[in-house]
């Protein structure tokens, strides 16, 4: 039983760590890289890299983040990721989910459509739109890159004559407007680690100002979260397609806030906090749909 990862770099921690835990099943492991993926049509090998056959060779494949590309770099990444669940193998998570949290409008409305809590947002693409979303929105916001991840990019604004001019600036290059209200939450929040039907682990993420990114220097600290957060966590997960995830909720007065969903997320900084394994969990949750 083979099990293949894709991703960037076969030395990224979290890629390591799956290979690593796939020895200790003693399974074998094959690495593969998006550039070297050999796609035919008309004639087989369907799918192959070095030699191998995907189609009849993979048991199932673990996608890491696919890295950075041109657009129509990344859309034949997702068509190969499609081809392999047309033909039966289980790809985790699927293209469809990724395609779903990457684009942080899409994942929000599928939230909202499903009744889960989120922050009040406004997306467009003109800076006279937008600059009547920031005052909607209290004059106090957090503009973020509608792809992205790990807060880079994000910026907080308060002030109208910043808001016009980065509005404007965006709007020159054909950039999107993605307004979400700041919502005060002491410099903390909540990533909940979704594999399948459980919360593997969890932390609270603490900064040293608004963004709590471990990657930018928050710190973690492992917590459990009841059963209803959980719920909601697992839930969110579900609606965008995600077997393996990582929620972000901030608590607020009245109710959590499910601020987004990465469908293809480190956990390098929760390991730090928490006992479980999370390598050998998404190996299970891998191996129990290569059962099914």
């Amino acid at each position: 039983m083979n099990i293949g990862i894709v991703g960037k770099n076969p030395n990224e921690w979290g890629s390591a760590q799956l290979i690593a835990s796939l020895k200790r099943f003693g399974l074998p492991c094959t690495y593969l890289s998006f550039p070297k993926l050999f796609a035919r049509v008309g004639y087989k090998p369907v799918l192959s890299v070095d030699g191998i056959d995907l189609i009849k060779d993979l048991a199932a494949l673990i996608v890491r983040p696919i890295g950075r590309g041109s657009l129509e770099e990344i859309i034949f990444r997702m068509d190969r990721l499609h081809a392999l669940v047309r033909r039966g193998i289980p790809v985790i998570n699927s293209p469809s989910a990724i395609e779903h949290c990457v684009d942080k409008y899409y994942a929000l409305t599928l939230l909202e459509e499903n009744g889960l809590p989120v922050p009040r947002t406004v997306v467009t693409e003109s800076a006279k739109e937008a600059l009547k979303g920031f005052q909607e929105l209290g004059n106090d916001i957090v503009l973020k890159p509608l792809f992205g991840s790990r807060g880079v990019g994000s910026v907080r604004i308060t002030d109208v004559e910043s808001a016009l001019r980065i509005f404007n600036s965006i709007q020159y290059y054909h950039g999107i407007l993605y307004l979400q209200e700041f919502v005060p939450h002491g410099n903390f929040d909540i990533r909940a680690f979704v594999i399948g039907d459980d919360v593997s682990a969890a932390m609270r993420r603490i900064g040293s100002s608004w963004k709590t990114n471990v990657s930018q220097g928050a710190q973690p600290l492992t917590i459990h979260l009841d059963k209803q957060m959980q719920n909601l966590a697992i839930e969110a997960a579900k609606i965008v397609g995600c077997e393996i995830a990582g929620v972000d909720i901030i608590e607020t007065n009245s109710k959590p806030l499910i601020v987004e969903i990465n469908s293809q997320p480190g956990w390098r900084g929760l390991q730090s906090v928490t006992q479980t394994n999370i390598a050998d969990h998404i190996v299970e949750h891998v191996l129990s749909k290569v059962k099914r």
